[in-house]
């Protein structure tokens, strides 16, 4: 830091002799000089005008580009992390993809696994109905049988009944026909 204090302080007197040796010369050559004094005076003003600002400015300047760089350093840490985390995140969705095919197959086991069962469950289910509705047709038709031969024998009672009334009556003369009735009841009653 002290080469630069020095180095300012020596290139303004440089100039400026630089400038007065330039119009000595001139001024022997017997030309008009150029005004080179005016540009020198320019120059020195303008050296020290930044001298200041980098005096007051320079500390701030310093701080605001190692800040920045600093910010810098922190945003392509992050931005490194972000890649690795990134990476693996790419590295378990590549194994994801390398596993589903294995996964595919085992759910394709398993639905057949299941679509069997839910077969056999099925299948159960019928036979048991089935059964079920032939034990039912079977009751039916056994009641309905029964409730045809209770009709038949009773028309072929009715049949019997009045065929033997018939030929009852036909042997039988009305005295007798009275007498066979009256018999019957005695019995009936007394017993």
């Amino acid at each position: 830091m002290s080469k630069w204090k020095h180095f300012g302080l020596v290139l303004p007197l440089a100039l400026v002799f630089a400038v007065a040796a330039t119009q000595a010369v001139a001024a022997e050559a017997g030309h008009a000089a150029p005004r080179w004094g005016d540009f020198g005076w320019r120059v020195l003003n303008f050296v020290i005008f930044a001298g200041i600002l980098w005096y007051f400015v320079g500390g701030l300047a310093k701080k605001f580009f190692k800040g920045r760089r600093q910010l810098i350093r922190d945003t392509l840490d992050d931005l490194e992390e972000r890649r690795a985390k990134a990476r693996e995140h790419l590295a378990a969705v590549e194994a994801r993809i390398a596993r589903l095919d294995e996964e595919r197959k085992a759910i394709l086991e398993e639905s057949r696994v299941q679509a069997e069962n839910l077969k056999q469950g099925i299948m159960e289910e019928a036979r048991r109905q089935a059964e079920q509705i032939v034990e039912q047709a079977r009751l039916t038709a056994e009641n309905e049988g029964r409730s045809v031969l209770a009709e038949v024998r009773a028309a072929l009672a009715d049949e019997i009944v009045g065929a033997a009334e018939k030929a009852l009556r036909d042997k039988l003369g009305d005295g007798e026909h009275d007498k066979l009735i009256a018999n019957s009841l005695n019995k009936v009653v007394l017993h």
